[in-house]
C-alpha cells in the first residue's frame, strides 16, 4: 500500500514536471518567434545576397549547355531560312533571264517585221504637269479645272492622266487654264479592252464615280477584277493605257471601278502622244 502512494506520488511529480516543460517550450518557441519578426530585414537581404552570390556561378554553369543547344538552333533556324531566300531568289534571277531572252527575242523580231513592213512607230510622247484649281460637278457635267502655265504644248483632246491611269481628256484651253472631261462624265465614251481576254467594249461615263462597260459581246469573256485598257480605236487614246477595273457584273450593266482616286487628284500629267490632231485632220478630210 505504501509502495503504490509512493509510485503514484512520482507519478504526480513527473507529470507537473512534464507540463512546466511545455509551458517553458512554448515560451522560449513564442519569444523565439517574436524575435524573429522583430529582426532587422538586413540581416535577411545580406543572407539572401550571399546565397545568391554563392548559387549564380552553380546556375550559369547548369544553363550554358541549354543556352548552347538554344543558340546552335537559332543558327540552323536562320542557316535554312536564308538558304531557302537564296534559292528563292536563284529561281527569281533564272526566270528573269528567261523573260530578258525573250523580250530580247520579241524586240529583235519586232524590228525585222517592222523593216519587213517598211512600219514607222508613232512619235516620243511629251506632257505638261497641271496643278487641279477647281472641280466641276453636276447633273449634267464631271470635269476638272487645271493651271497649266505659260505653256502652248497643251492642245485639245490630249490625253489628262492621273498618278496611275487614265482620268479623262482635255475638252477646253482657255489661256493659262484647261478643262479636263473625266472619262465619268456621261458625255465621255472611250474605246477599250479587257486586258486579259481582250474583248471590246465602250467605257461610258454616267456622272457618277462608277462608270459602266456597254457594248460588248453576249458571251464576252469578262470577270470581276479584269483589267481595262485603252484599245487606241478612234484615235484619241493609244492602246494599252490603264482606266479601270471590272468591280460587278450584274444583268443589264457591268460596274468599273476607277484606278485613280478623282477626287484626290491635286496634280495630272497632260500627254501629247502626237496622234489625236492627225486622226481629227484625217476624217476631216474624209467627211470633206
Amino acid at each position: 500500500m505504501k509502495r503504490r502512494r509512493v509510485l503514484f506520488v512520482r507519478l504526480s511529480q513527473l507529470r507537473l514536471f512534464a507540463r512546466k516543460f511545455l509551458i517553458a517550450v512554448l515560451f522560449v518557441s513564442a519569444l523565439a518567434l517574436m524575435v524573429l519578426s522583430k529582426a532587422d530585414t538586413f540581416v535577411l537581404e545580406k543572407t539572401s545576397n550571399v546565397v545568391l552570390q554563392v548559387f549564380n556561378p552553380i546556375i550559369r554553369v547548369v544553363q550554358m549547355p541549354a543556352q548552347f543547344v538554344y543558340g546552335v538552333y537559332e543558327r540552323i533556324k536562320d542557316i535554312s531560312y536564308v538558304y531557302a531566300e537564296n534559292k528563292k531568289l536563284r529561281k527569281e534571277n533564272i526566270d528573269m533571264l528567261l523573260l530578258k531572252n525573250q523580250l530580247r527575242t520579241l524586240k529583235t523580231e519586232n524590228r525585222l517585221l517592222a523593216r519587213l513592213l517598211n512600219y514607222m512607230p508613232p512619235p516620243e510622247a511629251t506632257f505638261v504637269t497641271a496643278k487641279i484649281v477647281a472641280e466641276e460637278g453636276d447633273g449634267f457635267s464631271h470635269s476638272l479645272i487645271a493651271y497649266i502655265g505659260d505653256t502652248d504644248k497643251v492642245k485639245e483632246g490630249q490625253v489628262v492622266l492621273g498618278a496611275e491611269s487614265v482620268v479623262g481628256r482635255v475638252e477646253t484651253v482657255a489661256g493659262r487654264y484647261v478643262r479636263v472631261l473625266l472619262f465619268t462624265d456621261i458625255n465621255s465614251k472611250i474605246p477599250v479592252l479587257v486586258e486579259r481576254s481582250r474583248e471590246r467594249g465602250i467605257l461610258s461615263g454616267d456622272n457618277t464615280t462608277v462608270p459602266k462597260l456597254q457594248f460588248t459581246a453576249l458571251n464576252a469573256d469578262i470577270r470581276p477584277g479584269d483589267m481595262l485598257v485603252t484599245s487606241g480605236v478612234a484615235g484619241v487614246f493609244p492602246a494599252g493605257l490603264p482606266v479601270g477595273i471590272i468591280s460587278r457584273i450584274g444583268e443589264d450593266e457591268i460596274d468599273v471601278e476607277t484606278i485613280t482616286d478623282i477626287p484626290q487628284l491635286e496634280y495630272v500629267r497632260i500627254v501629247d502622244y502626237g496622234i489625236y490632231e492627225d486622226v481629227v485632220k484625217l476624217i476631216s478630210e474624209n467627211e470633206g
